[in-house]
């Protein structure tokens, strides 16, 4: 217990500080000339999505394959790496700020794997995880606070995030130095969970071989949820405004914070399923009714039967409910299921790439397509993704679960 309390509140720090390195930026306007007809901040968002997702899609090789040893100086590493990027932005053109925002997302792609390799594959797992992606749900919302407070003391929109990531920078060390104090899983943990060693190209081929199919529809739902997901972080402070209230900087956090507690709890709790099937199927169940939660909080809205603030609380909920699920609980049982020569990193990162690369793709969509009415579309988005992921999380469900029936056993073998 002292381990999984030790790694957990590292993990939520370490993972929380990166936040004030990625995210305090989206609490300016950015309102500058369009590029190509898109609007400032579109551009900005895109460029340091494009050099996220493209750390996603290098995190399934680099990842899933670095081994204990080598985790801490590469956090540290690709820190210093993002916040240069953010010390550029003011001192270069215009027309380059957006390579600066690519800079700083692709170092920091890969923090979060690099993080979670800390705590996979234990029996407590599901605690440690489901701590560690509170952090990114209440990180967001603070980062944009700090972000809009220094906005309000006289910084500029320029100098904001350098200074923002250089805030964030202490409580960023303190964790780093307690991740690496953190023991690695004990023999009882391997007999649960598996071992996970670092995988090699011919270790990832085979995976997917056994589980595409499976693995292929819980990617398509992530990707759903994470484009909705990103929309709802990145563009915040103008949703809130559209539903009638002032973008006060507590506004983020406190909202954040219900969702937060709420997503922990229900996550968390599948720890106490010590069967690695019943603890699959029910993190499905999760995913999935937190997709309706989504559908019915939009409809309610949409006929004025809720207010803003619980609309954005209920859809946050919905759709971290199951994007959670797939950190703490899917990935985590799958392997634990299969005993194949498997780690987090690898999972977590191939579906990260694909969610972040359909991110890229509405946005530049939208900008596009001219689209004015911003809570409009956020609606509009909610039924098609939240019921895109829906299908997608029962088809891999009822993939699994006759896999399961005819190899009572494993699902692999």
């Amino acid at each position: 217990m002292r381990v999984a309390a030790l790694s957990a509140v590292a993990a939520f720090g370490a993972y929380f500080a990166m936040y004030g390195f990625r995210k305090p930026f989206t609490a300016a306007s950015w309102a500058a000339p369009a590029w190509f007809g898109v609007d400032g901040k579109t551009v900005l968002l895109a460029a340091q999505v494009l050099g996220y997702t493209l750390s996603k899609f290098l995190g399934i090789r680099v990842v899933s394959s670095v081994s204990a040893p080598r985790r801490v100086p590469t956090l540290l590493v690709l820190i210093a790496a993002a916040e240069l990027a953010l010390l550029l932005l003011p001192l270069v053109p215009h027309a380059l700020q957006p390579v600066c925002l690519f800079a700083n997302g692709l170092p920091l792609g890969m923090v979060f794997g690099l993080v979670m390799a800390f705590l996979e594959g234990r029996r407590l797992t599901e605690a440690a995880a489901a701590g560690l992606c509170a952090s990114f749900i209440v990180a967001d919302g603070f980062a944009k606070s700090v972000g809009s407070q220094l906005l309000a003391a006289g910084v500029t929109e320029v100098w904001m995030p350098a200074v923002a990531g250089l805030l964030f920078a202490p409580l960023l060390l303190i964790c780093v130095r307690l991740l690496a104090r953190v023991p690695p899983p004990d023999a009882e943990d391997v007999a649960a969970r598996a071992p996970r060693p670092p995988m090699t190209r011919d270790d990832r081929r085979a995976f997917l071989r056994r589980h595409g199919t499976g693995l292929a529809c819980i990617v398509l739902a992530y990707l759903a949820i994470t484009v909705l997901r990103s929309v709802r972080a990145d563009f915040s402070p103008e949703l809130w405004r559209s539903l009638g209230y002032g973008g006060a900087p507590s506004l983020f956090t406190w909202s954040e914070l219900l969702v937060a507690a709420l997503v922990l709890v229900g996550n968390g709790a599948v720890v106490l399923i010590g069967d690695n099937h019943r603890a699959f199927r029910c993190g499905m169940g999760v995913g999935i009714a937190g997709l309706l939660l989504c559908i019915v909080a939009t409809a309610l809205s949409s006929s004025h039967r809720i207010d803003g603030f619980a609309f954005m609380v209920l859809v946050g909920l919905g759709l971290y409910l199951p994007y959670v699920a797939v950190h703490t609980t899917l990935f985590e049982r799958l392997v634990a299921l299969t005993r194949d020569r498997g780690n987090l990193g690898f999972l977590l990162y191939l579906a990260d790439s694909f969610g972040y690369l359909g991110y890229v793709a509405v946005m530049f969509g939208r900008g596009a397509l001219g689209a004015g009415d911003l809570l409009g579309f956020f609606r509009g988005l909610v039924y098609v993704a939240a019921c895109s992921a829906a299908v997608c999380l029962t088809g891999a469900l009822l993939y699994f679960a006759r896999r399961s029936r005819r190899q009572p056993a494993a699902i692999l073998r």
